[in-house]
């Protein structure tokens, strides 16, 4: 009696799928979409009115959900070109409307102007709990950083009319930082 074996061939290892895979339109126009509403004072309606000039027609609802869905694949792919995380953090809340709310909207920069984290809260003494072992303080001038990076967040935030998820707030402060030139490229004049 003759026992044949057959040997298992390995299967390849499955391809991994784009994260841009199911949309209608090419990868390059929703990048340019996203960054184009992340980066400058742009509505939705204003990036669909600017595509559609240049032949992409589309609704501002389609680029709304392009941005909530990549946004945050953008920071993260972003994330490995910036400066590591430096040892000095700033954490400043500010408010925010979101579905006719006000919401505090914590912010932690690092000193070389890139966002760590960004958190949501409805009571402003979130921060206590959160970092009950931090140090406050108190200098004037002290907070200056943060506070000139929530100036351009109000700015940006403007022509939004406001926000109707507290997962908006989350994805478009922290997405705003990657589609903008580093700090230290503003400073240098670059």
């Amino acid at each position: 009696m003759t026992v044949v074996m057959r040997t298992r061939r390995p299967r390849p290892d499955p391809v991994p799928q784009s994260a841009f895979a199911g949309f209608r339109f090419p990868p390059d126009v929703i990048v340019v979409a996203v960054r184009w509403y992340l980066r400058f004072g742009l509505s939705y309606r204003d990036v669909e009115e600017l595509l559609a000039e240049r032949g992409v027609q589309l609704d501002h609802v389609t680029i709304s959900r392009w941005v909530m869905r990549c946004t945050p694949l953008l920071a993260e792919a972003a994330r490995p070109c910036g400066h590591r995380t430096g040892n000095h953090w700033f954490v400043d809340e500010t408010y925010v409307k979101v579905a006719g709310q006000w919401r505090y909207a914590y912010r932690a920069i690092d000193q070389f102007g890139q966002v760590i984290d960004v958190f949501v809260s409805l009571r402003r003494d979130a921060k206590e709990d959160l970092l009950p072992a931090a140090w406050h303080r108190t200098d004037q001038y002290a907070n200056n950083r943060i506070e000139c990076d929530h100036g351009r967040l109000k700015v940006r935030l403007r022509p939004m009319r406001g926000l109707k998820q507290d997962r908006s707030v989350r994805v478009v402060t922290a997405g705003m930082r990657w589609s903008e030139p580093p700090a230290w490229a503003l400073r240098a004049g670059r």
